[in-house]
């Protein structure tokens, strides 16, 4: 079987450059999702979410109905002082999203967001009516 063209440019940019197109420039790749649990009871569904090294200010929460969508955006912030210079960098940057739909509905009005030590726990209750979409302040 025969390679594909783009698995063949692929491979070639991989030759000529290893690394270079596959790593950012600071570091690792952002992981593929965000990693979370959930926990349901008879009043509200709990996720926790993994988000280390996020501002709460660069996380953002959306509910639509039975759909939470989280997005985070990791930010690399390089200081030197006059002295120094970079020697390795391995925290990375870049943004990640993911969507979750429920089994029921969230009441968004009374729905809490809280972020410490990395992990985002938003505590949902469930709804029996329908609503639009809300966006989540972060504690």
């Amino acid at each position: 079987m025969l390679p594909s063209r783009s698995r063949l440019f692929e491979d070639f940019f991989r030759d000529l450059s290893p690394g270079f197109f596959i790593k950012p420039l600071h570091g690792d790749a952002l992981p593929n999702e965000i990693t979370l649990d959930i926990k349901e009871s008879d009043e509200a569904y709990t996720l926790h979410a993994e988000l280390p090294g996020v501002a709460k200010e660069d996380i953002h929460v959306t509910i639509d109905g039975a759909v939470v969508s989280i997005r985070a955006e990791v930010r690399q912030h390089d200081s030197h002082k006059q002295d120094e210079r970079l020697l390795r960098s391995e925290r990375y940057y870049g943004s990640v999203a993911r969507s979750i739909r429920l089994p029921q509905e969230v009441n968004d009005a009374t729905a809490v967001a809280k972020c410490e030590n990395g992990v985002l726990t938003l505590v949902l209750p469930k709804r029996t009516q329908a609503q639009g979409a809300k966006r989540l302040n972060i504690a």
